[in-house]
Formats: C-alpha cells, sequence, structure tokens
C-alpha cells in the first residue's frame, strides 16, 4: 500500500513539473528577438521540451532552459539568454535556481555564452548598462 502511495506521488511531482514547464514556457515564447521582429517561439529559438525542472526541497526548483540561436555565429545569443532570465526573474514566485544554456553544437561559442549568462556579476554589470538594459526591457515587454 505504501508502495503505490509512493508512484503516485512520483506521478504528481512529474505532472506538476510539466505544469510548471508549459508556465515557464508561456512567460518566456513572447520575448522578441533583439533583432528579429519575430517571437522566440516563432524562431523556434525556445521550444517546451527544452525546459526542465527539478525540485529540490519545499517550493524550491531547479529550472534548466536549453534555447537554440537563429545561426552559429549568432551575435545576440548572449543578449537573449539575458532576456530569458531577467523575464523570468521578475517573473516567477517561488524560490528557484536558473540554468540557461545554449544546445550543445548550435552555436560556436557556446561554452563562452553559458559561463556569461549564468554568471550572476556578468548578469548584474550587463544590467547596469543603459543601452543593453533598455533593449532587453523591449524583448520582454508584453506590449507589442
Amino acid at each position: 500500500m505504501s508502495e503505490e502511495k509512493d508512484s503516485s506521488t512520483v506521478s504528481d511531482s512529474c505532472v506538476d513539473n510539466l505544469v510548471l514547464a508549459q508556465e515557464i514556457f508561456d512567460l518566456v515564447k513572447d520575448i522578441r528577438d533583439p533583432e528579429l521582429p519575430q517571437t522566440l517561439e516563432e524562431l523556434s529559438v525556445i521550444e517546451e521540451e527544452f525546459i526542465e525542472i527539478h525540485q529540490t526541497g519545499n517550493d524550491e526548483y531547479i529550472i534548466k532552459i536549453e534555447f537554440k540561436p537563429t545561426a552559429p555565429h549568432c551575435s545576440l545569443a548572449t543578449l537573449i539568454g539575458l532576456c530569458l532570465r531577467v523575464k523570468l526573474e521578475r517573473s516567477l514566485p517561488y524560490k528557484f535556481k536558473l540554468d540557461i544554456f545554449l544546445s550543445k553544437g548550435t552555436h560556436s561559442t557556446e561554452d563562452e555564452i553559458n559561463k556569461q549568462i549564468n554568471d550572476k556579476e556578468r548578469i548584474a554589470a550587463a544590467m547596469e548598462n543603459p543601452n543593453l538594459k533598455k533593449i532587453v526591457e523591449e524583448c520582454i515587454s508584453d506590449e507589442y
């Protein structure tokens, strides 16, 4: 009987994580590309399958997001990662650790970009730059 309860709990947890992944996707899919008039969803830069959620404790989560730049030499991949991070940090009501990565093999400098978009000090410095902050705000704005 306790085994059934355990498997039900695992199933409930998986369902909860899928619902959270859908919610996160809904938050980021309409971020606009910094250079093109389309959204990240329209450009297939972000897809729901690229989002993983792991619960680590009471209302604490690890969120992993992968994204695909539009080209292997995309000069704005770091900015797209910054937009994803800022949008989620402002929108999510629960405690989380956010890891954002380029999908393996999709960018010529993916290791350097992954390091930049997951470094708190670099993120903070980028958001202190008024020009960069303005671009991020425009990309993540809900107004079209």
